[in-house]
């Protein structure tokens, strides 16, 4: 994976880029002919869909795109659904999504549906910012925000927030994230021990988190550990050899990993946590790995499957 996004952020077969300018349009002039300059037509289109998008960014009520999911979930919990246009690839779960058009997924932006549909708010991930780039040329308010690490959930609230004009709205929504996080991390002060938990986003080959990754810290505030202490990235590669030296005490896997079809086979059949039945598959995948408000509910979830992992003696886990 990649340093540009959420374990969702996964490398997909890319298709060309349509947008404005039109490809093989680099000047604004054209030839000159008959002692006149000739300007392009796909530049008077350019400047009228620019003008038109300035215009129109400057107005309410703010018409708005998601490139990404958990970029939806947060435009959502800001109670800006009404306002919502079209939405990415990978949001048919996503209530407030459903019917809207999509536009674009991790490697790909439809910029001609985009502007077609007069939005004038898009949110996307920094590693969309190519892809994006035409939509920017037109004057269209573009944001982009990180999605790795834990801070980055609030964060990414706040810059919605303000971006769509709603600021003090996002401030409440943090404060009420942040004191159900408490809450919630609260009932871990009764774990007698903290389990090194390993995760598993695929299983072949095996893609793991490392600390910068906010799944990291929500193992630590469900009350356990995480197992991989040392990645260059939130998300990377990690050998088989390595995975069996770590011992971990329980594997979170997602459901896309299928970890079932590889259990039987080394390292994992080896592995403590599989010989103590301790694989830990969340009821639905989002709830992991989508840095939104929603990793409430993955937080919740860790806590009650780590709990009882937690309070063995340590001499048995």
């Amino acid at each position: 994976m990649t340093n540009g996004g959420s374990p969702l952020t996964v490398a997909r077969p890319c298709r060309i880029l349509t947008g404005f300018p039109r490809p093989g349009v680099t000047g604004l002039i054209g030839p000159r002919r008959r002692g006149f300059l000739v300007v392009r037509r796909s530049h008077v289109v350019f400047h009228a869909l620019r003008a038109a998008t300035i215009v129109a960014s400057l107005l309410a009520p703010h018409r708005i795109v998601s490139l990404l999911p958990s970029l939806t979930e947060d435009i959502c919990a800001l109670g800006l659904q009404s306002q919502l246009i079209a939405v990415s690839a990978y949001s048919s779960d996503i209530p407030c999504a459903k019917g809207l058009p999509r536009v674009g997924d991790y490697q790909s932006v439809d910029n001609e549906r985009i502007v077609a549909l007069h939005a004038d708010l898009v949110f996307g991930l920094p590693s969309q910012a190519q892809l994006v780039a035409p939509l920017r040329a037109l004057g269209m308010h573009v944001v982009l925000v990180p999605d790795e690490s834990y801070e980055d959930i609030y964060l990414d609230i706040a810059r919605i927030g303000a971006a769509a004009g709603v600021a003090p709205r996002a401030a409440r929504l943090t404060e009420r994230l942040k004191a159900k996080v408490a809450a919630l991390h609260a009932r871990t002060r009764s774990f007698r021990t903290h389990p090194r938990v390993f995760v598993a986003l695929s299983v072949e080959p095996i893609w793991t988190v490392g600390p910068q990754s906010y799944i990291a810290r929500m193992i630590e505030l469900a009350g356990g550990r995480p197992a991989v202490t040392q990645l260059p990235q939130p998300y990377a590669l990690y050998s088989p050899e390595r995975l069996l030296a770590l011992r971990p005490d329980a594997i979170v896997a997602t459901r896309d990993s299928e970890i079932d079809t590889v259990l039987a086979k080394a390292p994992w059949r080896e592995l403590r946590a599989v010989r103590r039945d301790r694989i830990l598959i969340p009821p639905n995948d989002d709830i992991l790995v989508h840095p939104s408000p929603r990793f409430i509910e993955g937080l919740r979830w860790l806590i009650q499957r780590l709990q009882p992992i937690a309070n063995h003696s340590a001499h048995s886990s």
